[in-house]
């Protein structure tokens, strides 16, 4: 199975690296020798790809994450530029039949300037979006008797910290938390992008210790903390980090609420919500925190006040913020079935190349009033 991955993976960048390498020499071709240069930085480029996706976890720290931010911000360079390419060959395609285009030769030239000029300006304004996370505010109310309190949770998803999202982050992130002065911190998930080895080198939890909150920190598994050592050496992880992992585990804050987490749903043996909610005093606000937003009614028929979600990325790039909105009955943002109050977070951080095309990271501030 993970021999096929590779195929199928190398595969594709070949076809990728292949087509626009070919397209962008024959765009060029009136320039001369600047064809060349684009073939020869394409090449390079591919390596780092290529170098960053075999053997990037095992090259030293700072070179990893070079290769990293090379390789991956060149890939998403070129899935732009392919179907852009793809695009403008539709068009000569077309012109063959109808001789619109006075000059090829010039046309292509200026179309691949205007293509490249306009994927580099999306691809700036995408990182800085990465980097400049929003603050999105929440006024939630439970619906349960009243006990005229509230408290201000700070939800985040999706860190992904790893050699790639590194130290830096880790300290910006918990930076960022602290200045919203939370009674509550709550972590939806995909906190460690595979393996907390990274992690651990970097020594994140002395950075992630740093976390300031009245009430504590509580996290989820995500689907890619299955992805590297195992589950246990998380739980150490978030052990020493000061953060307290719920995995399929309740539990009251300030005898005034609950706080469920899930296992993440890639473990296909975690408990059912309704199991979880077996022994709890049904007049206390739930708030549930489950990193992939599927089947949501299950949170309206054990009524749960809020849950939590993440997962999406809302996409992370555009096209694929529109294939999330088909694909999940709330892939981003807030919803309200029933009296449960929904909210899917797009993340702070990212997976893989550092921009958020079309998209947006984010921390989430709930005012919960109970």
């Amino acid at each position: 199975m993970r021999f096929l991955f590779f195929v199928t993976v190398i595969s594709v960048l070949l076809l990728l690296v292949g087509y626009t390498t070919w397209r962008g020499v024959q765009f060029l071709a009136i320039f001369g020798n600047y064809k060349y240069i684009f073939a020869a930085l394409a090449g390079v480029l591919f390596l780092t790809l290529l170098l960053n996706f075999l053997m990037g976890e095992s090259l030293p720290l700072s070179l990893a994450q070079l290769l990293s931010f090379l390789g991956y911000s060149y890939f998403i360079f070129i899935v732009y530029l392919f179907f852009a390419f793809l695009l403008v060959d539709i068009v000569l395609l077309t012109n063959k039949m109808m001789h619109f285009i006075p000059h090829v030769p010039l046309f292509k030239a200026v179309a691949f300037g205007v293509i490249t000029t306009g994927i580099v300006i999306a691809m700036g304004i995408g990182n800085y979006r990465f980097n400049h996370p929003k603050i999105a505010q929440l006024k939630i109310e439970a619906n349960k008797p009243k006990q005229q309190k509230s408290v201000k949770i700070v939800a985040v998803s999706d860190l992904h910290l790893g050699f790639s999202n590194g130290k830096k982050y880790a300290q910006k992130y918990v930076k960022l938390i602290n200045e919203q002065e939370p009674d509550l911190v709550l972590i939806v998930g995909d906190m460690v992008d595979r393996t907390v080895k990274s992690l651990l080198q970097q020594s994140m939890q002395e950075d992630l210790k740093m976390i300031q909150s009245k009430d504590g920190v509580y996290a989820v598994l995500g689907n890619h903390e299955y992805f590297g050592e195992g589950v246990e050496q998380v739980r150490q992880f978030f052990e020493i980090s000061a953060i307290h992992l719920l995995k399929d585990e309740n539990v009251l804050i300030r005898e005034d609420f609950y706080v469920i987490g899930r296992d993440d749903r890639i473990n296909h043996n975690r408990a059912s919500l309704a199991d979880l909610m077996g022994t709890l005093d049904r007049a206390k606000p739930v708030i549930l925190l489950d990193h992939q937003p599927f089947n949501l009614e299950e949170a309206t028929n054990c009524q749960i006040d809020l849950q939590l979600s993440g997962h999406t990325h809302n996409g992370q790039f555009f096209p694929i913020n529109w294939v999330i909105k088909k694909m999940y009955e709330k892939g981003y943002g807030y919803l309200k079935k029933n009296n449960t109050h929904i909210y899917v977070t797009s993340g702070l951080g990212i997976w893989g190349p550092q921009y958020r095309i079309g998209t947006q990271s984010e921390l989430v501030v709930i005012e919960f009033g109970y």
